[in-house]
């Protein structure tokens, strides 16, 4: 009886109900919104981020991610590498060497740091050769060729077709200098990478510092990153080598990571405002309801209708209301989120975050962006109603039979 009573009281009053819901519609829709452009963004940040740098796993010696050094070395990797390879979520894997150097083109030389890749696999990990602004990539059986990064190729005054000198140690503590040409201009999206880095194939790389089939990283790209936790742990399992040390990118990338956990509880406030506003919409409406309905609610309790019904009658009004709102603002939120996730928002100026550009910001359609203002919509409206529902639960038969 209750409960029809309240479906009757929701439909005398259209206007009211109307604004009501209005207010719990455009919340859950905002809400849905700030959630799925956050994640979005988030997304591809770290997806950018990952793919293009540090890949979302990485393997190494022990202790070289705090002390890097050209003698902490990986032996036999290759079978390391096809281990990681069987494991279910791992889509590429790709070795790696690291070496600091001065880098000369000419007259001019600048600090470099030389990074040594496997060109078939990197292709496959992390889509290297779509890096490739100008000229072309080294294949994976040259030597004498080399690819550098668009800035350092300003500071060198480099171009494709020139000669291009490195100067380092040996793994052995000879001296490590060869030319090599450079046949190709890249860039990554990362200003720092860059400016400093320039790419030879892994054989050339093992060559110039006698490293002998060693290498310093293997780099896991997964298929999920949201999985990255579990296969880390796999890997861990399935190597059982207390010498290598495997690490997820949010180690990996502390500082980065911490950044944007900083961020995303930035994001949090500004969800809590949003939702302030509309408890605040619901309060007001609600209230007004019951003062509007006072003669009513003590004429119910006159016939015998006990406070615990009228509380309850107040409480199932708005919760029918919240839900039929909840349904509307879900199929709001996602089809503009969805909208923003195919088309996205071309900034006017690129963004600059972690060193990463972006010119465009897209969304994503998760249950994050559902969930969360399902629950703090349907939870803010039922927790305003309480006052409302006590006051009319607590209204005097006599007193309110006199009011007009």
């Amino acid at each position: 009886m209750i409960l029809k009573i309240a479906f009757r009281n929701i439909f005398r009053q259209k206007r009211r109900t109307i604004l009501t819901a209005l207010a719990m519609i455009v919340g859950f829709t905002l809400s849905s919104l700030f959630i799925g452009w956050s994640d979005g963004i988030y997304s591809d940040i770290i997806s950018t981020f990952t793919r293009n740098r540090i890949g979302h796993i990485q393997v190494h010696s022990e202790d070289y991610r705090d002390r890097p050094s050209i003698y902490k070395t990986i032996r036999d990797y290759e079978p390391i590498g096809e281990t990681i390879q069987d494991i279910s979520g791992v889509e590429a894997w790709t070795p790696r060497i690291y070496a600091a150097g001065l880098g000369s083109v000419g007259e001019k030389s600048t600090a470099v740091q030389v990074v040594g890749v496997d060109v078939v696999r990197e292709n496959i990990a992390t889509q290297f050769d779509q890096k490739i602004v100008k000229g072309r990539l080294f294949s994976d059986t040259t030597l004498n060729e080399a690819v550098i990064g668009n800035k350092l190729a300003k500071i060198l005054k480099a171009e494709e077709g020139s000669d291009f000198v490195i100067f380092s140690q040996a793994a052995d503590g000879s001296l490590a200098n060869d030319l090599y040409k450079i046949v190709g201009i890249v860039e990554s999206g990362d200003d720092i990478t860059d400016r400093t880095t320039c790419y030879l194939n892994l054989a050339a790389a093992q060559e110039l510092f006698v490293l002998n089939g060693r290498i310093h990283e293997i780099v896991v790209i997964v298929s999920n990153i949201n999985h990255v936790g579990r296969i880390t742990d796999k890997i861990k399992e399935n190597l059982n080598d207390s010498a290598l040390e495997v690490a997820p990118w949010q180690e990996v990338a502390k500082s980065f990571y911490t950044a944007m956990k900083t961020d995303q509880q930035g994001d949090a406030i500004g969800r809590f405002v949003i939702l302030f506003i509309v408890a605040m919409g619901v309060l007001n409406t609600v209230l007004m309801s019951v003062l509007e309905r006072t003669r009513e609610y003590g004429l119910l309790k006159a016939v015998g209708t006990t406070p615990v019904q009228i509380f309850y009658l107040v409480f199932c009004e708005v919760a029918i209301i919240a839900l039929a709102s909840i349904v509307v603002g879900a199929i709001f939120g996602t089809f503009f989120n969805y909208l923003l996730s195919v088309y996205g928002v071309t900034l006017s100026e690129e963004m600059t975050y972690g060193g990463m550009k972006f010119g465009t910001m897209h969304a994503e359609v998760n249950m994050r962006s559902l969930i969360i203002p399902t629950l703090t919509v349907f939870c803010s409206a039922m927790l305003v109603s309480l006052y409302p529902a006590i006051k009319a639960a607590r209204i005097l038969p006599a007193k309110a039979m006199r009011t007009h």
